[in-house]
């Protein structure tokens, strides 16, 4: 091909230019200028012009990052100077950074009232430490530590990291070797694990063992696919640069040439300056958005760092501080099963006591039973606990090459409760395709009782005013109150004897309690408790079935068509559910359906809301014909204060008509009612164009849609 036209050559260095800047303000500053259409566009035009001109392709072009050959091994890599590794303080307290300063101090001849010594202070990222090699400013190699003399070539698996620069800004030096790690963000690791399972492959243990393997690849495209990130800390060889009189200036200088150096760093003074570093970093770790094991402190001054040298290979001029160990090795001991307080069912691994995070762990959450199958944690396998900070320590991955050949079989949360709530003997349940199980006993299973009788004493369900957190507390726990049929049962001293309550006050529940047992239909369901089903779902129930004993014979005859066991497919199964009574209630999908079948299908539950009825709670029968929904796929919002009757009872009536009542304006918005007092909603109404009604046109709303179901 013949020669480059000028303007062609000029057009191929500012795209390089402009995607250079792009990247360094997306991966490095986390502050992206323009949106992801954009830097696509530009990518795909240099991209067209490399390929169209071969030879425009440089070795720091951003086409490069992606791609290259799958390798057969890696080839081995001597460095130029030696990767040490450094001495580790192991007091994990305030006396490891003050043996340090006394160290520092007692070599270089200190006496005890010369001037404190100053440090750099820095993280001690948990990730793969790297050199990165560049010829007059160009990424040219890079290689991984290794055994400290040599390392392994990895240069194609790195160029993928988009926080690591291909080419850095005014650097001309023949050689400038830049020390880092190469790590992977949390939230990155949380998004591939969660694809990870989207696609049925195995999940990852952590972040470090993640970023390791993905540039140990012989394959580029896998290194490709994972959100590796990169934190320069430190130099290698260096010919033709200028290297600062500090640490803390070098890291400036690099941060400057466009490498991405981690903020959590600091000049101390002396040992109270190391101590107080080491305790901030301490409390925010948890809150780091990657992993650490400790922290680092250099001598900041590079005169120092040369009078100080090295002992064994390892500078005196440098420790790593470490932190309690977040993951360590046990052995599982049983697998048990706790109850939640919503009815969730979590299996839970007793563990061999062990240190980690600063506490002995004896217990660890799998979480569901999918994971601990996808883990496959079996009872006598040795595993990773992970516990950072406050989180609940947490099995992350099993020694597979440590199972004894006795360890248990498989787990089988069904199985090894022979489908019974471990609580109450309640059925369990869970939803096709759901990951958790659930207790289907709601109003009766003791590790839900404070959360059922909370629930429904709500305003918006039963509205018992007074009866909170703390009272319910004392009447669980003093045996007063099982489930929420006890509350009817209660008489005034037995109030007036709790903890703060005098006769007043007792009286007060009494009458509350005794006011609640007329309710609506809508108001008792949503009381119940039922998972999935909001104020909004119990007011279309009540709507579409009008009693309590129809809706009860849906959810029979439901529950009886999912147990049906037929060889039918997926969609059919799904179509002939569909056409079950249910199903017909506008929102109530099939997993919904699937808990309300539950619930009413539970002994316990009935018998509970048998008692209910039996102290008297009752409705008026709902007049609305079952099926007749004139507001039905219309979606309001109220605002601002109405006179002739509360925003509840409004809300009740419009749901009573089939009508959705949402909490915040959007386009799909039908209309706005607006009392008194209106505040932001109606200006959002107004701007958006959304009908606005006042209260005396909801009434005729509301007294016109019942005339229609009337005729």
């Amino acid at each position: 091909m013949g020669a480059i036209p000028s303007e062609v050559a000029q057009r191929a260095v500012a795209l390089r230019e402009q995607i250079a800047y792009h990247n360094h303000r997306y991966y490095v500053l986390d502050a992206p200028e323009i949106p992801d259409v954009e830097y696509d566009r530009l990518f795909r035009d240099l991209q067209e012009l490399e390929a169209q001109y071969p030879s425009l392709v440089t070795a720091d072009s951003p086409t490069q990052r992606v791609g290259g050959r799958v390798l057969e091994r890696f080839a081995p890599v001597r460095h130029a100077l030696p990767m040490l590794s450094i001495r580790t303080e192991t007091d994990s307290g305030p006396a490891g950074a003050r043996n340090f300063d006394a160290r520092v101090r007692r070599e270089l001849g200190l006496l005890d009232d010369a001037p404190p010594v100053e440090y750099a202070a820095e993280l001690k990222f948990d990730g793969l430490a790297i050199n990165l090699r560049y010829d007059r400013g160009v990424l040219v190699q890079a290689a991984t530590r290794g055994d400290g003399e040599t390392g392994e070539d990895v240069t194609q698996n790195v160029r993928t990291v988009g926080s690591v620069p291909l080419r850095l800004r005014g650097v001309e030096a023949p050689v400038l070797e830049v020390r880092g790690e190469i790590y992977m963000r949390r939230d990155a690791f949380d998004r591939l694990n969660a694809r990870q399972r989207e696609a049925g492959e195995k999940t990852f243990v952590n972040p470090r063992n993640v970023a390791a393997g993905s540039i140990r690849q012989l394959d580029p495209a896998i290194a490709a696919r994972r959100p590796l990130s990169f934190f320069a800390y430190g130099l290698g060889a260096v010919q033709g640069w200028s290297v600062p009189s500090t640490h803390s200036a070098i890291l400036d200088a690099l941060q400057a040439a466009g490498l991405p150096v981690c903020g959590e760093r600091a000049v101390v003074q002396g040992a109270d300056g190391l101590v107080a570093f080491h305790e901030r970093i301490a409390a925010q770790r948890d809150a780091l958005p990657f992993d650490i094991d400790g922290v680092v402190y250099k001598v900041n001054e590079l005169a120092l760092q040369q009078r100080l040298g090295f002992v064994t290979r390892e500078p005196k001029w440098a420790v790593a501080h470490k932190y309690p160990a977040q993951e360590q090795l046990t052995v599982v001991r049983a697998i048990d099963i706790q109850v939640g307080r919503t009815g969730k069912l979590t299996p839970v691994a007793k563990l061999e006591p062990v240190f980690v995070g600063g506490v002995t762990v004896t217990n660890a959450t799998l979480h569901n039973e999918d994971e601990v199958r996808r883990k496959d944690v079996r009872v006598g396998d040795t595993v990773i606990v992970r516990r950072a900070g406050d989180v609940i320590p947490e099995v992350v991955g099993v020694m597979l090459e440590r199972r004894p050949a006795d360890a248990g079989a498989p787990f089988d949360l069904h199985g090894q409760l022979h489908g019974r709530c471990p609580e109450c003997g309640s059925a369990i349940a869970r939803e096709e395709g759901a990951a958790d199980w659930h207790c289907s006993g709601g109003l009766y299973c003791p590790a839900q009782r404070k959360n059922a009788i909370l629930h429904f004493a709500g305003r918006r369900a039963m509205d018992i005013e007074g009866l909170g957190e703390k009272l319910v507390d004392q009447l669980v726990d003093g045996g007063l109150v099982h489930d929420v049929a006890d509350l009817y049962a209660l008489q005034a001293g037995q109030f007036a004897a709790l903890e703060r309550m005098g006769e007043k006050s007792a009286q007060n529940l009494i009458d509350a309690i005794d006011q609640s047992r007329g309710t609506t239909l809508a108001r008792f369901l949503f009381a119940l408790g039922i998972p999935e089903v909001g104020e909004a779902t119990a007011a279309a129930l009540a709507a579409y079935f009008g009693t309590l004993e129809v809706l009860q014979q849906a959810a029979a005859d439901y529950g009886r068509a999912l147990a049906q066991s037929d060889d039918e497919t997926a969609a059919a199964r799904a179509r002939r559910l569909k056409d079950q009574t249910l199903q017909q209630v506008p929102d109530v999908g099939p997993e919904v359906a699937e808990r309300i079948a539950s619930f009413f299908a539970e002994p316990h539950n009935l018998t509970v809301i048998a008692r209910l009825r039996d102290a008297g709670v009752e409705w008026p029968e709902v007049k609305v014909e079952r099926g007749a929904q004139p507001l039905a796929g219309k979606t309001f919002v109220l605002t601002g204060t109405l006179e002739s009757l509360s925003r509840d009872q409004a809300k009740e009536k419009l749901q009573a008509l089939g009508a959705k009542v949402a909490g915040s304006v959007s386009k799909k918005t039908d209309y706005v009612v607006a009392g008194a007092e209106a505040g932001s909603k109606l200006a959002k109404a107004e701007e958006l164009g959304v009908p606005v009604l006042d209260e005396e046109a909801l009434e005729r709303l509301i007294q016109d849609s019942k005339f229609k179901i009337q005729d």
